[in-house]
């Protein structure tokens, strides 16, 4: 209904419905609503519009139509309520027209106990028209929520007794445990052993692994088993963010604090306090930024760009990285002492190849993910597809088999999955002297040809493999992979 009500059509209502009727509508919505238009007037808001709470609750109790939603949110965010601060943030960008519809889970202290809440910022249709702010209580779906986790550890119990005599008979797992660590391989299994060991305690992990393997799941396993389980755990690819960004999205910024900053934004580290941050690919922060990040983790607080005055943090650490840092230490591309600070309990993400015990079984899994996404029945997969891909060297690991599990899930038209692999040449036996390097070599060769060398964008090489174009290059120069002339990737 948001999406479908903009300025004009509140000050033009269709003959037989009056004010009355709306404010009726509104109150009667699960959910609490506040209507902007497109200079960020408040044209409508249900009375009971208390949902962001803190400072800004006894304000919104009494939203009054006509004001500038900064009048409102304002004091709240001159309190440093992070929230007003995202509300600000989310609607500037909307009203801006660089800003897409957007949420936040959020909780507050109610009088029994911490009360949560879900906001959602929302472009009005058509866009330019204005913005919809609506919130809504989310405590019983927290509940439902910690229940369903109890019920997939159980699930995952039962299922770890069962054992399937035949390749091709569906050894299925839970739908709802794809989010999942998949396997009983010693490989994975000890890797999950360090998990639970260190998911109760606060002590900074660094997952390492290669790309693909699985690490930002062990991050969540390791975040939900945590005392700090009740608030959401946030996450940074520092190597997604563009450069000149990443210390503003790490550790926050002030209104001017450089060109283009036209409003206060928190950092990742704030947002995450009292929670787990997740650093993924934290081998591409530049230098700069490591120092800085040091900083942070040495006296748990950030200063904001364009502000002296430092903010305490308490937040768990956990980073993620598809280098070897230690090399990368050597090389003098990563300071030594922030490795010595993030490498207090690392554990390593075993690759694809290391555990193929588990491929029949990550294969149904998928299998199960993409029949209801759809709508497929399949009942059994070919004995030699499951043997090629128990034989395959798997260069994009986990990552690359749901890809491929994806594709042949979208031709399939029987019962029975045939599953084929990207290149004949790039099976490999298990009594082959090949090196893997130059088998991983040959396959990424083998990829680029068929891409016509291109890397990035649909049907790029990398998505191919399963890869993130940068990781993809980097294997390239590691490899001596080099494009012919006139090849454009």
């Amino acid at each position: 209904m948001l999406a479908d009500i903009s300025g004009s059509r509140f000050a033009a209502l269709p003959v037989g419905i009056d004010e009355s009727f709306v404010e009726d509508v509104l109150e009667s919505l699960k959910m609490d609503v506040a209507v902007l238009d497109r200079r960020g007037t408040i044209l409508r808001a249900s009375k009971s519009l208390v949902g962001l709470g803190g400072a800004m609750a006894a304000d919104l109790a009494g939203m009054a139509v006509g004001l500038h939603y900064r009048q409102v949110i304002g004091p709240a965010q001159a309190e440093d309520d992070p929230v007003a601060s995202w509300v600000i943030e989310a609607v500037e960008g909307i009203l801006r027209g660089t800003g897409g519809e957007t949420s936040l889970e959020y909780s507050r202290e109610g009088s029994d106990s911490l009360q949560w809440f879900q906001l959602k910022v929302t472009p009005l249709k058509p866009r330019g028209t204005g913005v919809a702010i609506a919130t809504t209580a989310i405590n019983e779906l927290n509940a439902t929520r910690e229940a369903l986790k109890v019920a997939l550890r159980d699930v995952e119990a039962l299922r770890s007794r069962v054992h399937e005599s035949e390749a091709h008979i569906p050894q299925r797992v839970s739908e709802a445990s794809i989010d999942r660590m998949v396997g009983q391989s010693t490989a994975i299994r000890d890797a999950l052993s360090q998990v639970d060991h260190v998911a109760t305690t606060d002590s900074t992990v660094l997952l390492m692994g290669e790309t693909g393997t699985g690490k930002e799941l062990l991050a969540a396993r390791i975040h939900k088993l945590s005392p700090r389980r009740s608030l959401g755990l946030v996450s940074v690819n520092c190597a997604a963010l563009p450069a000149p960004l990443v210390e503003s999205e790490l550790f926050g910024r002030e209104k001017g604090a450089f060109t283009g900053s036209l409003s206060r934004q928190i950092g990742r580290f704030e947002l995450a306090n009292g929670s787990t941050i997740f650093l993924d690919e934290i081998g591409e922060l530049s230098p700069e930024v490591q120092a800085k990040l040091l900083r942070v983790l040495e006296a748990r607080q950030v200063e904001r760009l364009g502000s002296p005055k430092p903010v305490t943090v308490d937040v768990r650490v956990i980073a993620a990285t598809n280098r070897d840092l230690e090399i990368a230490v050597r090389e003098g591309t990563f300071r030594q002492d922030l490795f010595y600070r993030l490498n207090v309990f690392p554990i390593r993400v075993p690759p694809l190849r290391e555990r193929r015990e588990d491929i029949p079984v990550l294969v149904w899994a998928f299998v199960d993910e993409f029949a209801k996404l759809f709508n497929k029945n399949i009942q059994s997969i070919e004995k030699e597809s499951l043997e090629a891909l128990q034989h395959y060297a798997w260069p994009g690991n986990v990552r690359e088999l749901r890809n491929l599990v994806e594709r042949a899930m979208i031709i399939a038209n029987g019962p029975r999955l045939r599953i084929q692999l990207p290149t004949a040449g790039a099976v490999v036996s298990s009594s082959t002297s090949r090196r893997l390097e130059e088998v991983e070599r040959q396959h990424i060769l083998g990829v680029l040809e068929k891409s016509g060398w291109r890397i990035r964008g649909a049907h790029g090489a990398a998505e191919q493999l399963g890869l993130k174009p940068t990781t993809l290059e980097a294997r390239m120069a590691r490899l001596g992979i080099r494009r012919p002339s006139g090849k454009d990737v």
